[in-house]
């Protein structure tokens, strides 16, 4: 039997969220009856109780396994990442003139504030100074490398990840509001930050694009493996940018260091704060001050600079989304449609008509999934126009003769 490959099951526990169906059965039920198709192109289709153990599984561990296992910060870090040490140790190293041993190198982060003993002891320094090979030259491991690698230029690269936050309210309710992040990889500027009261793949969405048209568009984004990151319309937003979607190594967080190190630092510098958390739009109002107040616009220990001067050093080279109504439908959602003889097809039980005679064939349109008004219409990747409702009554009077001759007229 052909093994499933993590990324396929991916695409099917990405296909659940937008499955129709009032509970997670009817859903897994739907997807059941979806063929997919794996790296090399041959089609799969998975039973109900495939894909519930695999739903199960990934709301447990956080992966798709086909073995149990075990706990799931075994072999984590619990108080601190190793980016961060890996940043104290550089920025202590170049004032040592000899050589130097652990104690005094760790000594040294101590005092210079770099690190706390509370949250790093002496022999756990040791234990994840050895394990990732800090203190080796770059050619003697591939460690280093992985942990402190920057990109040469802003929007090269831009890591994106969840954090959750404060307890807030709701439409009357308590939930915990989950912030959304998206950080540059060369000059640390939080691109867009935002709190919502879900994380979905509709949050996502409006998370990303308040980051692309505050920062640009970046070569590459960096996310984890969640389902919202999995999920089909970050895949084809990705797609129609220009902009590659690549995925860290399932839980492995020290990957995606940077967006992590900034998460620490919103929950030690914002969120010790007197904040206003009587809704989620006054917790926000008080986070966009921050970011770019206090935390875009003071100096970085580590580039030695402002992250906003570091990302405006760039500024050529970064490419600009205008806002622009085309611009707005690189974020639609994209599926599929046969055009009836009648030039018409239906999208959430609207009849629509096709702005071109495309009778008996196959398009592509893209509509807002929150604000359904407008529907594009694709052939063959080329833009053929927006939709319209049908007008039933219009249509029972055909032009005459006579207002055909005055329309060629014209």
């Amino acid at each position: 039997m052909k093994r499933v490959s993590a990324a396929t099951k991916m695409r099917v526990l990405g296909a659940i969220e937008f499955a129709p169906g009032n509970s997670i059965r009817a859903k897994i039920d739907h997807v059941s009856t979806l063929v997919f198709k794996d790296e090399e192109g041959d089609p799969l289709q998975f039973t109900w109780r495939t894909i519930q153990t695999w739903y199960s599984r990934y709301k447990k561990d956080g992966i798709t396994t086909m073995k149990p296992k075990p706990r799931s910060d075994r072999g984590h870090l619990r108080k601190v990442e190793p980016e961060l040490i890996q940043e104290a140790i550089d920025q202590v190293l170049p004032h040592f003139r000899g050589p130097s041993n652990l104690a005094s190198i760790y000594r040294a982060c101590i005092e210079k504030n770099l690190l706390q003993r509370e949250s790093v002891a002496p022999n756990t320094f040791r234990r994840i100074v050895a394990r990732y090979d800090m203190l080796k030259a770059t050619s003697e491991t591939e460690n280093k490398a992985r942990l402190a690698f920057s990109k040469a230029h802003a929007n090269q690269l831009w890591q994106a990840d969840t954090m959750c936050g404060p307890y807030v309210s709701h439409k009357g309710k308590k939930l915990q509001a989950k912030l959304i992040a998206f950080i540059d990889d060369a000059s640390r500027v939080c691109c867009h930050g935002q709190f919502f009261a879900a994380e979905n793949t509709d949050t996502l969405l409006i998370a990303l694009k308040s980051a692309l048209y505050k920062r640009g568009v970046p070569e590459c984004l960096y996310v984890d493996n969640g389902s919202i990151y999995a999920s089909k319309e970050l895949g084809q937003v990705c797609g129609r940018l220009g902009c590659v979607l690549s995925h860290a190594p399932v839980r492995d967080g020290a990957a995606k260091g940077k967006v992590e190190r900034f998460f620490r630092t919103v929950r030690l510098k914002f969120l010790t704060r007197q904040l206003d958390l009587d809704s989620i739009d006054s917790l926000n109002r008080a986070f966009f001050r921050w970011v770019e107040d206090e935390y875009n616009s003071k100096e970085h220990s580590t580039i030695g600079m402002k992250p906003i001067d570091r990302f405006g050093l760039d500024l050529k080279r970064v490419r600009f989304l205008p806002p622009h109504e085309v611009n707005e439908e690189l974020f639609f959602v994209e599926e599929t449609r046969k055009i009836l003889a009648d030039n018409t097809f239906t999208v959430k039980k609207v009849r629509l008509e096709a702005p071109r005679d495309l009778r008996n064939r196959t398009i592509e349109v893209r509509f807002d999934r929150q604000n359904f008004g407008r529907v594009v219409v694709y052939f063959k990747g080329e833009r053929m126009g927006e939709a319209r409702a049908v007008d039933f009554i219009a249509n029972d009077r055909p032009a005459t003769n006579s207002t055909k001759t005055r329309e060629i007229a014209r």
